[in-house]
């Protein structure tokens, strides 16, 4: 035989050997996906992304071949493969991994997904490219726990086959991050919102302004972070986004299909402005810089003319940097404000946030005035009375009781950050209710969706993030996505467990309840 012969021979036995190699069996049922997927088939084999792997997407589809991208940049790090992306004007069926658009999927609504895994290919198919987005986070979760390492691992990188359809039960599953009682920088926030976003959440409530600093450029008053930016809880020395860094940050968001609500607390928690311009006082007087964690002891000047044109002002500049829907304008625990003072003052600044076309978003305080109908009352307090003064008149409820959702509770009483006036929130606690069932005359119908916020009184570095949000986050985003009747503790604590290689690969500084079986990917794979 020639060397032509012999190689010829040789690339043909090779491709005998690949296309008679047997898929290996795997379970779908048995992977440990959060949140739970609506529906779930298993085929009992399995799909093998390999260096040859490519992706097919719809020619001249932008917004797909950015959600391949974004699956290529998610993979490239652990398994070292660069796959080609390859645009065709039907690539379903093709063999490897095909991200389609497809309206037949229109009922899946703008999140859901169906993806179909065999032996031969992937198809993951969606209404849109939000739900081509929400369904590659399902192929990471797919893919072996080593996927999250930062350095390049062994093979082989097995799906397990069969087919998942999924889509949300809630449009807005969030979470808050308190950038004001300690800064976080932009780099800080981003990692947040990858987190978020590998969980299906679309939504980051940026909590910008309190007592204790300022942390977003106004150009009309400069002053509101060159004075009351310098500040944070402890004395540290603060700081804030400019206006340039406020939109990468929204972008950033954006690119991963998650809105952000800015908050300008108001009219209490304000002593930062109230430093920064004395006018904004009733007596005229500038306050002292505040760096303590007390509440409730600052208002803005209702009565003066010079507060609303200040309002006006904030809010048409953040109205022009924010793409999103709303404006949170605070509206808790503004205690040494009259009450028909606080009235008036809602209602006005409800009618200053619709004239930059935006929909007004408030602490569930904001129900003693006159609410539209469009407007959203957020409930945290220990007590509904807010929330169902909310509710009477038509107003939507977004779900965040601070005995239940709110992050910053500390786990139990020897957990080194957090607080606990709201009670202890373990990792049970903080899974095991439904948002329709929480209170009594908040019906399903009433509620927007699910927010988990991050006070930061006493917290400092991402680490210290990590460890109030891990793992409650993976809970509160399945409380926003999967049906009411699919979820148990008993079942989702084993799911949770399995997830600790994955956060260890990502040096997440996870809180181990000993209420989780944690269990490494590597010694389950070992007794399998």
């Amino acid at each position: 035989m020639t060397k032509l012969q012999h190689l010829m021979f040789a690339l043909l036995i090779g491709l005998v050997f690949t296309s008679c190699k047997e898929p290996v069996p795997m379970d779908l049922a048995k992977e440990n996906l959060i949140p739970k997927p609506v529906k779930l088939e298993a085929t009992g084999s399995s799909f093998e992304w390999t260096k040859n792997t490519q992706i097919h997407i719809q020619k001249g589809n932008e917004e797909t071949k950015k959600i391949a991208n974004h699956l290529i940049e998610m993979i490239q790090p652990a398994t070292g493969f660069q796959p080609k992306i390859k645009e065709l004007k039907t690539p379903l069926g093709s063999r490897g991994i095909s991200l389609i658009l497809d309206e037949k999927y229109k009922n899946l609504g703008k999140e859901g997904y169906h993806l179909m895994i065999d032996a031969r290919k992937i198809s993951l198919q969606a209404f849109t490219a939000e739900g081509l987005f929400r369904g590659i986070q399902t192929l990471r979760q797919l893919l072996p726990a080593k996927i999250e390492a930062k350095e390049t691992q062994e093979g082989p990188w097995l799906i397990a086959s069969g087919t998942i359809e999924d889509h949300p039960q809630y449009g807005y599953r969030g979470a808050m991050l308190d950038v004001v009682r300690h800064f976080f920088d932009v780099d800080e926030v981003k990692q947040y919102i990858d987190y978020l976003a590998a969980y299906k959440m679309n939504v980051l409530h940026l909590h910008l302004t309190d007592d204790q600093g300022w942390r977003i450029e106004i150009k009309s008053w400069p002053k509101l972070t060159e004075i009351g930016g310098k500040t944070e809880v402890g004395g540290g020395e603060g700081g804030f986004y400019t206006q340039e860094q406020y939109k990468e940050i929204v972008q950033y968001a954006a690119d991963r299909f998650i809105t952000i609500v800015p908050e300008i607390d108001m009219p209490g928690h304000t002593n930062a402005a109230l430093v920064s311009y004395a006018e904004l006082n009733a007596d005229g007087k500038a306050r002292k810089p505040y760096t303590g964690t007390k509440v409730g002891f600052s208002t803005l000047a209702t009565n003066k003319e010079i507060t609303y044109q200040f309002i006006d002002d904030v809010i048409r500049e953040l109205a022009a940097l924010t793409p999103g829907e709303y404006i949170h304008i605070g509206g808790d625990e503004s205690h040494v404000t009259k009450k028909k003072d606080y009235i008036k003052f809602v209602e006005r600044v409800q009618k200053i946030v619709e004239a930059h076309d935006k929909k007004v978003m408030g602490w569930a305080d904001i129900a003693a005035a006159k609410l539209n109908e469009t407007a959203v009352a957020q409930f945290w307090q220990t007590k509904p009375t807010n929330a169902l003064k909310a509710v009477e008149q038509n107003v939507k409820i977004l779900m965040s009781p601070a005995t239940r959702a709110y992050m910053d509770m500390q786990y139990d009483s020897i957990s080194p950050l957090g607080l606990h006036w709201a009670g202890y929130l373990e990792v049970d606690k903080a899974y095991n209710w439904t948002l329709e069932g929480n209170v009594e005359g908040i019906d399903k119908e009433d509620i927007l969706g699910i927010e988990a916020p991050l006070w930061a009184e006493t917290i400092e570095t991402m680490d210290d993030i990590e460890y109030l949000i891990f793992p409650r986050l993976l809970g509160y985003a399945e409380l926003g996505w999967s049906p009411d009747q699919n979820n148990s503790w008993d079942e989702y604590k084993v799911r949770l467990g399995k997830q600790k290689t994955r956060f260890e690969l990502q040096d997440i500084n996870y809180y181990q309840s000993k209420l989780v079986p944690w269990t490494d990917e590597k010694m389950d794979e070992e007794k399998k």
